[in-house]
């Protein structure tokens, strides 16, 4: 690997993420981002019907919640200068 200092920019994106998602945060995420992006699945399969925006609005949330839970870093967290670590 090597230092921060000699790390090119394209290895510094992942290396230079400070965690900032507690063990609880991440885990009501991980809970809430799968169920929303189930029902937006369910939505769009035609098992609910809710629309195909709140559909949309269902798995863009869910892939949101489940990717910063699966990254321990959440971009607004920040943003705002906070942590649940």
């Amino acid at each position: 690997m090597g230092t921060l200092e000699t790390l090119k920019p394209r290895q510094c994106i992942v290396l230079c993420m400070e965690y900032n998602i507690g063990a609880t945060d991440r885990t009501v995420r991980i809970a809430l981002g799968s169920v929303l992006l189930l029902f937006g699945i369910a939505v769009f399969a035609e098992f609910l019907s809710f629309g195909p925006i709140v559909g949309a609005v269902g798995l863009f949330a869910g892939v949101i919640l489940l990717g910063t839970a699966l990254l321990n870093f959440c971009p607004i967290y920040r943003l705002i200068g906070t942590s649940t670590r």
